[in-house]
């Protein structure tokens, strides 16, 4: 099938911008946003600054750049970082933390992305002289490889006490954090109120074609706007893109909840054909589809999926995950299911 007739399921980084997204950014307003005099760049950084309820914001190109710019500015060199075992931190980023800030990583095995805030505590290096200290712990709220899974705002709270107990910084991969918002119904400024950084991705299911915003207090975005020039990503006149980005925040965050009923019905549809599916862990946009019951692999299931017109994406050898967007209707999703049918048939 031709690239246009795919249903894409592989991610909800591949949505494309809306019309009125593309008019935005057509007749944005620009300037040099280095000199910080981009306009649009100054209205979006306090329009995210205003919906997380903390003082300032920095608009980065990507939900990498954001994590990695934040660590910077939170860390020394030598320092120790915990995080949850499955993070996209310390999957998919290429081992950015220890290049970047020469810091290392503390992997805490989580359930379903959630760490035990005890696993947290015990986690902490005492004060001793052949001990890194521990300067920061990061949380991922959705938790991408755990399926979208919502990180509840009482376990964040309780490891952001334990935290401030210790003197620890504490920040959030929030990519997805708006989605862990449409999930419960509890607004982004709240699940930020346990943070001292969020970073949130633009170019998701918001459907931006370009950006993520960190938000904190003014000292610590100050310190990662200066992590972002040194690392290349001092824009110029950004405002054709931050343009997107304030209807991606103003226009396209009630929507998601389409997404989830989505991957809810795609889920239950895929356990009725057969498919080792569990449609009560879709909190989010995101599937999880088990292949232990099929004769193939993961690898070998996702290609014939793709000569059969579907997209999808692998975590393991034995675990494809199907993500819902904007760009799938229902409709694709019911065709879709239909390849499903036809492949459980052939292959198991």
């Amino acid at each position: 099938m031709g690239g246009e007739e795919m249903i894409d399921l592989r991610s909800d980084t591949v949505t494309k911008p809306t019309e009125e997204m593309r008019k935005a950014m057509a007749q944005a307003e620009v300037g040099d946003d280095v000199y910080g005099e981009d306009p649009t760049v100054n209205e979006l950084e306090k329009l995210a600054a205003k919906i997380f309820g903390k003082e300032d914001a920095l608009f980065v190109p990507s939900g990498t750049m954001g994590n990695q710019v934040s660590i910077m500015a939170h860390t020394q060199r030598g320092d120790e970082v915990i995080l949850e075992a499955n993070s996209h931190i310390f999957w998919y980023e290429v081992g950015a933390m220890a290049v970047l800030s020469g810091v290392m990583p503390h992997p805490v095995a989580g359930k379903n992305g959630v760490m035990d805030p005890d696993d947290v505590k015990k986690a902490i290096r005492p004060d001793n002289v052949h001990f890194p200290r521990t300067s920061l712990i990061t949380i991922e709220n959705t938790h991408n490889r755990s399926g979208g899974r919502v990180i509840p705002l009482e376990n964040m709270k309780e490891i952001y006490s334990i935290a401030k107990e210790f003197g620890i910084n504490v920040h959030v991969d929030g990519a997805r954090i708006f989605n862990a918002s449409v999930a419960t119904g509890i607004p982004a400024k709240e699940y930020a109120r346990y943070a001292d950084s969020v970073m949130f991705c633009l170019s998701k299911g918001l459907c931006a074609p370009v950006g993520s915003v960190v938000v904190g207090d003014s000292e610590f975005i100050k310190r990662a706007r200066k992590a972002r020039k040194m690392l290349g990503g001092g824009m110029r006149q950004a405002g054709v893109l931050a343009a997107a980005g304030i209807i991606a925040l103003t226009k396209m965050v009630d929507r998601l909840k389409e997404d989830h009923e989505n991957a809810r019905f795609l889920a239950m549809k895929l356990r009725e054909i057969g498919y080792q599916v569990n449609p009560e862990d879709v909190e989010t946009n995101m599937v999880i589809l088990r292949t232990d019951n099929l004769r193939v692999n993961a690898s070998v299931f996702l290609k014939e999926l793709e000569e059969n017109g579907v997209l999808a994406s692998s975590l393991s050898d034995t675990e494809i995950r199907l993500v819902t967007h904007k760009d799938v209707s229902r409709s694709q999703i019911e065709d879709a299911l239909n390849v499903f049918e036809k492949l459980f048939r052939k292959l198991s």
